[in-house]
């Protein structure tokens, strides 16, 4: 038990071979894994409120006895149960239950219940609470903050809490091993981690909640520096071996660059033109270019993706382009080809749900060097892709992508030189803005470039803010937009990181919308789908076939249908400023005036009105990042712990920005040895063994 870094979680009473398969979906391989996968959130359970205390949008306990349960038939089939102590009653909703479920509630019961208070149609209801019946037997009331984890499918809160307590016993006896120096650690943060680990895990009752929720608490400061000086150490070895490699130079083709240019209907922007030539000096290096582009929603980055391209083409070699979902690579696949083919270029494609045939015939058009421009998901990476001479990998979304499939994407590079083989260049594309310091230290390893201007016509997004008290208003507000011959979004987000309770709640408000507007054509997409399902239900949006389309921020809208003008963003407080704009510029992309909704769930922290003003008063996302660094809301500016990719464990890049030079001083210190250079790597990306989202 010494070294919990090399106990296995089979080590832990009820984890067999199989749920600790399940557990390496989230990471967890070790018992230390287990204690540094830290909660989201924390909900205080230590507490009991009268039931005429409770304030609507709270989460609280409360205890009360059963005065009635009955089923009731509104728009919606409910079993609602009457809850009263000696301060007044309130209703329990359950719009899914069973027969044994009604028969617990029996008149007289004693229940302790836990959930967040709701106005509905009879004052204050709880939806779908947590209940317990209270007996002699009854456990007692918690005397530690309720801690919420990040979870899979196949993990339940209550399974990973009782593991954690295993594994903290554990900590108790074995301790865990201090990696940094304490001499490097600044005053305020020299906080045991063995205690840090205990106290994050299991707060006492009178625990800040606020500066929990803010991740500020010294404890989670301490972590928070030792991951992100984890993630720099990870992304300075990187750089360090791209230095060591050659790339083959290539020189513009002027001819084939005017004559693409003299076909396009627009004239490139300044900044389009700046950032062109930006690439272009890095293409003609004999070293391989690692170059992010940033550019808002919009900005136009595809046509600047397109112009690299040409440079590695037009020296006779080939370019692969990568994107995160089928429907993304299949609109990058449209736009290539419109602006190519008249040049004689042949553009290829290659995603997971080709027909055998068909993907037959793209992997001999890829090896043979006839493709010239492949675009594709994930499938890029497989072993049977050979290229014939891959020079160029851009890749769009980059967050959503490890560095190990980058690597394994650039090892399929281009012919041999004179000290083995040559390396692709590669470009990085993120509609993400991220302020300048931030990307200085997230992507150490890569030069940076941005598209900071519009071209002109785009239209301007009306932005307001709507309490969900006002839902049907909402719900009116489509049914006139479909009704004028417009389509619209209603995006779904939860809080839970398991993709089937996101997939429920998109079905459930699918139903729900099909139910309330009767005549418009609802579709569904969420992340479960399979690829073919999300590209019928896309296409058939696109193609005006589909009035509302209901999704999930798991998979990406980012099909471009003019004709979509409306969009609602549900409970909108729960995503970061950047996500939310970068939904946003799913609509406004035709010539007519577009809306975006934000449906948020009352009351709001001050911290969220700030950042739903600040969506509704910028439009430039340049400044909406700036704007979410200054107010260090809980957003992830360099992508969402929704994408399967969990970015980081606790560190916030907007948040933590103050710790970024304390990380760079000790990343520099010669006290941090090349040992203890290895074992923070390995503690904080065990199963990335390098800087996951470089």
């Amino acid at each position: 038990m010494n070294n919990l870094a090399e106990l296995p979680v089979t080590a832990l009473r009820g984890v067999g071979e199989k749920f600790a398969q399940t557990l390496a979906k989230l990471h967890i391989a070790t018992v230390q894994d287990l204690l540094f996968h830290l909660p989201l959130r924390y909900q205080d359970r230590t507490r009991v409120t009268p039931i005429a205390a409770l304030a609507p949008g709270v989460d609280a306990v409360i205890e009360g006895e059963v005065r009635a349960a009955d089923v009731v038939f509104g728009r919606r089939r409910s079993l609602m149960v009457k809850l009263q102590d000696g301060s007044g009653t309130i209703s329990l909703r359950y719009f899914h239950f069973t027969a044994a479920q009604k028969n617990r509630f029996a008149r007289g019961v004693r229940l302790r219940c836990y959930g967040e208070a709701r106005r509905g149609a009879a004052g204050l209801e709880l939806y779908h609470p947590e209940t317990e019946i209270i007996g002699a037997e009854s456990p007692d009331r918690p005397d530690t903050l309720t801690p919420i984890y990040p979870l899979t499918e196949g993990v339940t809160q209550l399974r990973l809490r009782g593991l954690i307590q295993q594994a903290l016993t554990m900590l108790e006896q074995a301790g865990v091993a201090e990696l940094l120096p304490a001499e490097l650690l600044p005053a305020p943060l020299r906080y045991p981690l063995r205690q840090a680990l205990q106290y994050l895990h299991a707060p006492p009752a009178g625990a800040d909640l606020a500066q929990l929720a803010e991740g500020i608490h010294p404890a989670q400061q301490r972590l928070a520096l030792e991951e992100l000086l984890a993630h720099h150490l990870s992304l300075l070895e990187l750089r360090r071996e791209n230095a060591e490699v050659s790339a083959p130079p290539l020189p513009a083709n002027a001819a084939l660059e005017r004559d693409f240019l003299s076909r396009l209907p627009f004239t490139l922007t300044g900044a389009q033109q700046r950032v062109c030539a930006e690439i272009a000096r890095d293409l003609s290096q004999n070293r391989p270019m690692m170059r992010l582009l940033q550019g808002d929603v919009g900005a136009g980055k595809t046509l600047v993706a397109a112009m690299a391209a040409l440079k590695a083409i037009g020296a006779g070699a080939q370019v692969a382009v990568m994107a995160p979902t089928e429907i993304l690579a299949e609109q990058h696949r449209r736009n290539f080809d419109a602006w190519l083919a008249p040049l004689n270029i042949r553009v290829a494609q290659l995603t997971g749900s080709l027909k055998a045939a068909e993907r037959r015939t793209q992997l001999a058009a890829i090896a043979s060097g006839e493709a010239q421009l492949v675009v594709g998901t994930h499938a890029l990476f497989q072993p049977e892709v050979v290229f014939h001479n891959l020079a160029l990998v851009i890749i769009d979304e980059q967050h959503r992508f490890g560095v190990r499939q980058r690597l394994e994407l650039r090892e399929k590079g281009a012919a041999k030189g004179v000290s083995g083989r040559l390396q692709p260049h590669q470009l990085i594309m993120t509609a993400t803005p991220i302020p300048r310091t931030l990307a200085m230290s997230a992507f150490a390893d890569l030069d940076c470039s941005v598209i900071d201007e519009l071209p002109p016509g785009r239209q301007p997004i009306n932005t307001v803010a709507i309490s969900n008290e006002r839902r049907d208003q909402v719900v009116e507000r489509v049914r006139a937009a479909v009704a004028e011959g417009r389509q619209a979004y209603w995006v779904c987000t939860l809080i839970e990181e398991s993709e089937s309770l996101q997939a429920q709640a998109a079905e459930s408000t699918a139903s729900e919308l099909s139910e309330a507007l009767d005549g418009v054509r609802v579709a569904l997409v969420h992340g479960r789908l399979k690829p073919e399902q999300k590209e019928r239900v896309m296409g058939a949006f696109k193609a005006g076939e589909v009035d509302l389309l209901v999704a999930t921020t798991v998979i990406e809208v980012g099909v471009d249908v003019p004709n979509a003008s409306l969009m609602i963003i549900e409970n909108p407080e729960r995503l970061g400023l950047a996500q939310l704009h970068q939904l946003r510029g799913r609509v406004g992309r035709g010539s007519i005036a577009s809306h975006c909704v934000l449906l948020y769930g009352p009351p709001l922290s001050q911290n969220g009105r700030a950042r739903l003003q600040a969506l509704r008063q910028h439009s430039d996302g340049f400044a909406i990042a700036e704007e979410d660094l200054r107010l260090r809301g809980p957003g992830e500016i360099l992508g969402t712990r929704q994408t399967g990719e969990i970015q980081h464990r606790i560190a916030d890049l907007q948040r933590d920005a103050h710790l970024l030079p304390q990380v760079q001083r000790i990343a520099a210190s010669p006290l941090l040895t090349e040992d203890l250079r290895r074992l923070l790597i390995q503690r904080w990306l065990q199963n990335k063994p390098r800087f996951a989202e470089a």
